[in-house]
């Protein structure tokens, strides 16, 4: 899907009403993956990580969850929560992916509490967090990152010129000692953390950061 310069003109908006307050459906045994970002803008590539891991782990649902801005990133003229949500919605257009923005309705940016309200707020639901490879690669400068392994599984998916970069970097070094196999990740959701998988398969050159320069006035 492309991206529209209504899109782009929602950076200049407030934010407005709409930002959901209430989880996506959730219940005690499900098998739910958290895709967390900025999505700005939101891309194929998202989507198609999130259906990788749908029919890879057997989840019920994937999470969208869109955050209120990235603490590692400079986050000036970053477009409204309501506005990504909205493209996000729009990109992702499957039954079982879910965009949500609760983090700002929480007061959280940081995903070690994300994953701890939400382990303590949702008892029996077994969730694993799902990411790029290009993010393995910063891993280790996420706050808590040892401990949010001990939270919940990881799944990684592949990305172009990320593969081996990801598994070198201090973050894919640590998680290497509990990899999973890719014919037993339908078996990780379930199981206890720390676990690891890194799924291979249909990758997208699509990204975010080339998405907005596109967007930028100096290219048009």
């Amino acid at each position: 899907m492309s991206i529209s310069h209504e899109y782009a003109r929602g950076a200049h908006r407030a934010a407005g009403p709409g930002i959901p307050v209430r989880l996506p459906k959730h219940a005690a045994g499900m098998r739910i993956g958290l895709f967390g970002g900025s999505f700005n803008p939101p891309h194929e590539g998202h989507r198609l990580a999130s259906l990788i891991a749908l029919s890879r782990l057997h989840l019920d649902s994937v999470w969208w969850v869109a955050t209120p801005g990235n603490p590692l990133k400079i986050n000036d003229g970053l477009p409204s929560l309501a506005a990504r949500m909205d493209a996000a919605r729009r990109v992702a257009n499957h039954p079982r992916v879910a965009v949500t923005g609760f983090e700002a309705e929480i007061g959280t940016r940081y995903t070690w509490d994300t994953i701890s309200w939400l382990k303590k707020r949702c008892p029996g639901v077994h969730f694993v967090w799902i990411m790029g490879a290009d993010n393995l690669a910063n891993f280790h400068r996420w706050r808590n990152w040892r401990e949010i392994a001990s939270l919940v599984s990881i799944v990684v998916i592949d990305r172009p010129g990320s593969t081996l970069k990801g598994m070198n970097a201090r973050g894919g070094a640590f998680l290497a000692r509990r990899r999973v196999d890719e014919t037993d990740a339908r078996l990780l959701a379930r199981a206890r953390p720390p676990g690891f998988v890194f799924l291979h398969g249909p990758r997208s050159d699509l990204s975010s950061t080339q998405l907005r320069a596109a967007l930028s006035p100096a290219a048009r």
